[in-house]
């Protein structure tokens, strides 16, 4: 069972650069720059497990996700993931119409990312703001944190999700945030 160990911060466009330049000069890898298009869908059995399905579209390629998250006391969040790349993106909204999960929120993210050691460090906007977060161990994530100066920032909680129904607009019957 693949389990999502990640921690997240709220930081502001001018922390991200710092940020940056901080991850380059640790010679940590770039790997992607990216936007995204994530499209959650719900259905009664998926909200009442608490999990969520996701569709996500990073220029032409889909990836198909599902998650459900741990209850834990700690800032580091866990959860189940499974997730699939898809060749087809339209495709796949069909079926899901289909089977009866219908879109309820979608959210928009620019993400650069890049890996040091055994962790992916991603730099996100969305049209709510700025973040940070840190997907590995707990150990690798806490080993990160300093070297990169934010073992002392405070962690973001919620979920892009969850931002997204407080920050979006409601379109229709979904929730959306998007940039201009």
């Amino acid at each position: 069972m693949p389990i999502e160990l990640e921690k997240k911060y709220r930081i502001d466009r001018k922390q991200a650069g710092v940020l940056a330049t901080r991850l380059e000069a640790l010679r940590a890898q770039r790997a992607n720059s990216e936007c995204e298009v994530n499209t959650l869908y719900s259905s009664p059995g998926l909200d009442l497990e608490g999990a969520v399905l996701r569709l996500r579209r990073i220029d032409k390629r889909a990836i198909l996700t599902f998650k459900k998250r741990f209850i834990s006391p700690s800032s580091v969040k866990r959860q189940l993931e499974e997730e699939t790349e898809v060749e087809d993106g339209d495709a796949m909204e069909r079926i899901l119409d289909r089977l009866g999960f219908k879109p309820s929120l979608i959210y928009e993210k620019r993400r650069e990312t890049w890996e040091y050691h055994s962790t992916e460090i991603a730099i996100d906007e969305l049209p709510f703001g700025w973040f940070l977060e840190i997907e590995g161990d707990e150990a690798d994530i806490v080993a990160v944190e300093q070297a990169i100066g934010m073992d002392d920032s405070t962690a973001e909680e919620a979920t892009y999700p969850a931002l997204t129904r407080k920050f979006g607009k409601k379109v229709d019957d979904r929730i959306e945030a998007r940039f201009d």
